[in-house]
């Protein structure tokens, strides 16, 4: 589904789904530690039930599967969704995943332990999602926001694949990341206390092709460029990495968390 949000890429239209075989393929990268940090805080376990909103293609439900909690995954994206679904039927899972805008979640109140939003809060309709996210929580609940971004102006390589996503999408708000904690709206603490954040870096192992394909699946190429928009940036991609850049290497990134209580009396 194409969106559209003046604050994000001065308005450019984007959609996921139309990179969903890309993202299912490629954006599976987030290391062990993004995942033990979320465990280290006693969430997403055995014993919670827990609700991933933009779930793309349910890159954080399958890869948490294994700590036994019970999840549920949601995405505007119709493709999206296709993907997870098929990935988590192939490995086995049993998660729930449906196809529901964030600001229309379609739940009883206090559903759930936990909502996550991993690479997406910012997407969604704030002064909408908020309020209804509160409500289907728990008592005591969780809204954990997870980000994790390359470092353009610290790793080389980074940098210069970066230079070339704004060359086709001057506009792209998602470049010239640095270390820094989770923008969040002031309509969220209107529902939720913080709990508590932290922002940590990180090197993720890449090939020629899966950064190649990491690329592709951001949302200033595969999601908006059009079809001879992305064979040339394609092209020139591969020749920049092809001549420029080692069969396997690193790139910095760093990754953040940020963790809220909603604020609600029990019973």
């Amino acid at each position: 589904m194409e969106i559209k949000n003046k604050n994000i890429d001065a308005g450019k239209a984007f959609d996921f789904g139309r990179t969903s075989s890309d993202y299912a393929k490629y954006r599976d990268i987030y290391p062990e530690i993004f995942y033990q940090k979320i465990v280290d805080r006693g969430l997403c376990v055995k014993g919670q039930s827990v609700l991933d909103i933009g779930t793309g293609t349910g890159v954080l439900p399958r890869n948490m599967y294994r700590y036994g909690a019970e999840w549920c995954g949601t995405d505007i994206s119709e493709n999206q969704i296709a993907q997870a679904r098929r990935l988590s039927e192939d490995a086995g899972m049993n998660i729930d995943f449906r196809v529901m805008a964030a600001e229309s979640l379609d739940f009883p109140s206090n559903s759930f332990d936990i909502a996550t939003a991993c690479q997406c809060f910012w997407y969604f309709e704030h002064e909408k999602a908020v309020p209804n996210l509160a409500r289907i929580l728990k008592p005591n609940g969780r809204l954990l926001i997870l980000y994790m971004a390359w470092l353009p102006f610290e790793d080389e390589i980074a940098g210069a694949s970066e230079n070339l996503v704004l060359k086709y999408s001057p506009a792209w708000s998602g470049a010239c990341e640095t270390v820094r904690p989770i923008p969040v709206p002031d309509v969220v603490y209107d529902y939720f206390d913080m709990v508590g954040h932290e922002e940590y870096k990180l090197n993720v192992p890449f090939t020629r092709e899966t950064w190649h394909g990491r690329l592709r699946a951001c949302r200033g190429v595969g999601a908006s460029l059009s079809e001879r928009e992305l064979e040339l940036w394609d092209k020139e991609h591969r020749a920049l990495l092809y001549e420029t850049v080692p069969e396997s290497f690193e790139v910095l990134h760093y990754a953040a968390v940020s963790e809220l209580k909603v604020r609600k009396a029990e019973g």
